[in-house]
């Protein structure tokens, strides 16, 4: 594909992905837990990844013609973003101290979960795919449509893994030695989400 198109892609995508948001909230939430943040961010990724593949395979532009089928997402979306934020509120600041190695895979599981439906559930991201994707295709590329647009979201999820990482991890080593910043840390980031939650239950209801 034009190399000028995917390095104007890969700028944009550097700018949303380093803005903060829930994503972020998440990540540092993870980065409290010893083993969380690789099944976090794996988690987050691969909501990415679902979305950049809905909208390659064109099932994203089929959903977004239906009626009903946006909000309806959006209330499932919100539901799940604000219970998931009220359970991040509630935490305390080790989730896996004390734990066995069954409640360990567990607890890995349940990240990676919720992580994917933090991305994958959250309508905004589908759509910043579905109008920004196809911006940076041409039909005077090499490769298919389709093909550019899974090449673009694997760009943006090499940048998402680079950022999320970066702060999962750094929220580890900084946080997990002061359990009283650790606590707020984990408040702020469920009232993060929770907030979302409450905007994208807003929308789809008015």
């Amino acid at each position: 594909m034009v190399f000028g198109l995917m390095s104007a892609f890969w700028a944009v995508s550097v700018f949303f992905v380093i803005t903060p948001g829930v994503d972020w909230a998440y990540a540092i939430s993870a980065g409290l837990g010893k083993r969380a943040v690789l099944p976090a961010v794996s988690g987050l990724l691969l909501g990415h990844l679902a979305a950049t593949l809905l909208v390659a395979t064109g099932v994203g532009a089929l959903i977004a013609g239906v009626p009903f089928a946006l909000p309806a997402t959006t209330a499932l979306g919100s539901a799940y973003l604000l219970w998931l934020g009220g359970q991040l509120f509630l935490a305390r600041p080790e989730p896996f101290s004390g734990t066995t190695p069954t409640e360990a895979d567990r607890d890995w599981k349940g990240w990676l979960l919720k992580g994917f439906c933090v991305s994958g559930l959250n309508p905004k991201v589908f759509l910043l795919f579905l109008t920004l994707l196809p911006q940076f295709t041409t039909a005077m590329a090499p490769w298919p449509v389709p093909v550019q647009i899974v090449a673009l979201g694997v760009v943006h999820l090499l940048n998402c893994a680079v950022v999320y990482f970066s702060v999962g991890f750094f929220s580890t080593s900084v946080l997990r030695a002061r359990p009283d910043v650790a606590r707020t840390v984990n408040r702020v980031s469920g009232a993060i989400i929770s907030a979302l939650g409450l905007i994208l239950l807003w929308e789809a209801i008015f």
